[in-house]
């Protein structure tokens, strides 16, 4: 994208605003003042970013990755709060499945860096939505590399490898699922099925990349898969003891305990209800992850409205030319 009268790459543009100011788009009422946001969104990024730079979001200009800001896929990933409550939720489901968990436990210092791991996860996932072509590129072929390392075998004899296809199908259906329904519970309920079929469309094109087969498209495919999933399914002492280190992360922010509660709670709150029964997650468990749903609903705004500038999805939307703001709007009916 060069300058008509000099030829030289245009000057990188922020993402069109309101006139009344930056976030005044985007859904929901905000409950905290602007400086309080602005501490909340370099404590949140302190957390994120630590372990390594975040790599270039802002050229080559023009360059839409592997979706684009015309998908769903970047509708859904741009909420920060929805995203973070969905992930956590993800986690919670790949442990009830032995072959996927025992990779993760004989090849990972998960129970030793709980935060690391999951810093990892997210940059994948950002990376693959809205870096340029070539970094998402190259975060897959990282992860393709990683798993080829990845194999032994499960305390009940089985074989495991990380490149099976049906443990990846099953990885990215956990994420794909839990990622959409925490979209719909913390930013926006109404999501058309014609966009949540386009979603789980756009997303396999990972999965696929990554080794998965016979991915779901649809949520009457995904429905179906995690049917079929089910009995291969426990909640054992490996499991239980994902699910306690879970319980015990360390964020170093402000109020950790807290925040661990509020979205490990709305993460959990996420959970089809055959995973909290596996897990025996009975009454009381389920009403305090309940509260810390409705908590979440209420904190979302803010978390949204700190998040929003200058965010990855923010970048993204600048060097494409493309409304950030336009993300979080939907048809008013389900078109196709």
């Amino acid at each position: 994208m060069l300058h008509p009268e000099t030829g030289t790459p245009r000057r990188l543009r922020p993402p069109r605003r309101s006139s009344s100011g930056p976030t005044d788009r985007l859904p929901g009422v905000r409950l905290l003042p602007a400086p309080a946001r602005d501490r909340l969104r370099r404590w949140v990024i302190g957390v994120l970013r630590r372990d390594e730079p975040a790599p270039d979001y802002d050229r080559p200009l023009g360059d839409p990755g592997l979706f684009g800001p015309d998908t769903v896929t970047w509708k859904i990933h741009a909420d920060f709060p929805s995203m973070m409550a969905g992930g956590l939720g993800a986690l919670m489901l790949q442990a009830l499945h032995p072959l996927a968990l025992a990779g993760v436990w004989d090849h990972s210092d998960f129970r030793g860096d709980t935060l690391g791991r999951l810093r990892r996860t997210i940059a994948f996932v950002a990376r693959t939505t809205y870096a340029p072509h070539e970094t998402a590129e190259r975060a897959i072929e990282r992860v393709r590399a990683i798993h080829r390392r990845v194999r032994g075998t499960a305390p009940d004899g089985r074989a495991y490898s990380a490149e099976d296809p049906r443990l990846l199908t099953w990885v990215h259906c956990t994420e794909a699922w839990s990622f959409l329904r925490g979209y719909r519970t913390y930013c926006h309920d109404r999501v058309p099925p014609a966009m949540q079929d386009r979603y789980l469309y756009e997303t396999a094109r990972v999965a696929e990349a990554l080794g998965a087969r016979q991915v779901p498209k649809s949520v009457s495919e995904l429905e179906t898969f995690f049917h079929a999933v089910r009995p291969e399914l426990a909640c054992d002492a490996r499991t239980r003891e994902v699910l306690a280190v879970l319980d015990t992360i360390r964020l170093p922010i402000p109020l950790a305990g807290l925040s661990r509660s509020l979205f490990l709670g709305a993460g959990a709150a996420l959970l089809p209800d055959w995973a909290l029964a596996l897990m025996q997650r009975w009454r009381f468990v389920r009403l305090r992850n309940r509260a810390a749903a409705r908590s979440l609903k209420l904190i979302a705004p803010s978390l949204r409205a700190a998040m929003a500038e200058g965010g990855l999805a923010w970048r993204a939307c600048a060097r494409t030319g493309a409304d950030y703001f336009e993300l979080f709007k939907w048809p008013a009916k389900d078109e196709g």
